[in-house]
């Protein structure tokens, strides 16, 4: 990993700003604090970043939002923060596009942790690598060169993890891939979470899918195992 990447900190907690800024001072990173939403959009306007640490809990401008702000623009990593340890946080957090979930109180080595492991898989392209030429299926086209997936001519707007899961699955047509493979083979080894992860990645492609009229079922479900593409070319 190279030394010096910056990570912006958005907490309206100066304590913690404070903290995480020292700490990670001293393993080679540069840190920026922001202590709301709308400061954390304006830098995120005039600056660039390689990761966002983002409380979830601020007056005004809530992580939720700045989330979706961020992720209707870039891919920038992002570990999310809140004071509260239950599921729908957690799911509508890797819902809305976030890497990671870490609940208050933490410790600053466990966050370092995570957030080489997130810089990690970044720094890597999740799909190993296999021949660029597109997919083509019965209605749909995968292009791994150009990140793109469209239905009838119709693009279908995805994020970096969704896209990895259908791409992984439509270069192995009829194949059964468990949780957990899925869970190694698009987050990493090193990651984190649990195979719910998965889930909730997957459930959100099929329904953006299946917004497109016409989209033939693809993804399917096998039972106590886990998931496969399966579509007529």
């Amino acid at each position: 990993m190279r030394m010096k990447m910056k990570i912006l900190v958005v907490d309206d907690e100066d304590k913690i700003r404070n903290i995480i800024r020292m700490y990670f001072s001293k393993e080679g990173f540069t840190v920026a604090g922001a202590a709301s939403g709308n400061q954390a959009l304006e830098m995120l306007e005039r600056e660039q970043f390689d990761l966002i640490v983002l409380d979830i809990m601020m007056p005004g401008v809530d992580g939720w939002t700045v989330c979706r702000e961020v992720r209707a623009r870039s891919q920038v990593p992002i570990i999310m923060l809140t004071a509260r340890e239950e599921e729908v946080d957690r799911v509508l957090g890797l819902e809305m596009g976030a890497d990671d979930y870490l609940v208050k109180p933490f410790s600053p080595r466990e966050l370092l942790a995570r957030v080489k492991a997130v810089l990690r898989r970044t720094a890597r392209s999740a799909v190993p690598a296999e021949p660029d030429a597109p997919l083509v299926y019965k209605l749909i086209e995968i292009n791994p060169r150009t990140r793109t997936v469209t239905i009838c001519g119709m693009p279908v707007s995805l994020t970096v993890k969704e896209f990895d899961l259908i791409l992984l699955m439509a270069r192995h047509p009829g194949r059964v891939f468990t949780r957990d493979e899925l869970l190694q083979r698009v987050w990493g080894f090193d990651y984190f979470g649990d195979t719910r992860t998965v889930d909730t990645h997957v459930n959100r492609l099929r329904d953006k899918l299946n917004k497109v009229p016409g989209c033939p079922e693809m993804i399917r479900t096998v039972w106590g195992v886990g998931y496969k593409f399966e579509v007529e070319q």
